[in-house]
């Protein structure tokens, strides 16, 4: 199968739900997955129902074991919002993440490769877009490579294969509604 590389960018909601849809698709299909969250750290909601999938498909009898461990998440980042001019320490995560994430890629042990935030940490500073263009190079022919994040270069647009663009039309964010457990974090 070639793989292929897609990018969920927008000023709208779901850019991390699609990317977490997609991966939970991949597994059914019983692919290897790994997720490389970028600017995140801490139990996110998605963190705790990846947990719980990979318990529920591990206690499974009718899949015999044959999925647990499809989905493998790691987190490169301080856990707080980057305003202004990013901390040391935010640059040193995304360091490791872009190391890990390159890892990720020429492995060999995954089929799908999810960059999450990986734009925001563009847009911050915290490396740059010529970083994950490299990364798409040495993506193998037949790994599905997701970005995701607000604000995607045009250089990476310009080389991404599918380009979702998710725009905000409404949202209740907008009538102070904060980000609610489940829904949105």
């Amino acid at each position: 199968m070639k793989g292929y590389v897609q990018i969920y960018t927008g000023t709208g909601k779901g850019k991390t739900t699609a990317a977490l849809g997609l991966a939970v698709r991949a597994v059914g299909a019983g692919l290897r997955v790994y997720i490389c969250q970028f600017m995140k750290s801490g139990d996110y909601s998605e963190i705790k129902a990846l947990k719980r999938l990979s318990e529920c498909l591990a206690e499974s009898p009718a899949l015999d074991g044959a999925i647990t461990g499809a989905i493998t998440i790691e987190q490169f980042g301080t856990g707080r919002f980057v305003r202004g001019k990013p901390a040391e320490k935010e640059f040193e995560a995304g360091r490791q993440g872009l190391a890990r994430l390159r890892e990720a890629l020429i492995s060999g042990d995954f089929d799908v490769v999810i960059a999450e935030e990986a734009n925001v940490a563009v847009s911050c500073g915290i490396f740059s877009a010529e970083a994950l263009c490299d990364l798409i190079d040495i993506k193998p022919p037949d790994m599905e490579l997701v970005i995701t994040g607000r604000g995607a270069a045009e250089s990476l647009i310009n080389r991404a294969d599918l380009v979702t663009d998710m725009r905000a039309v409404k949202h209740y964010f907008e009538n102070g509604v904060a980000a609610r457990t489940g829904i949105e974090k």
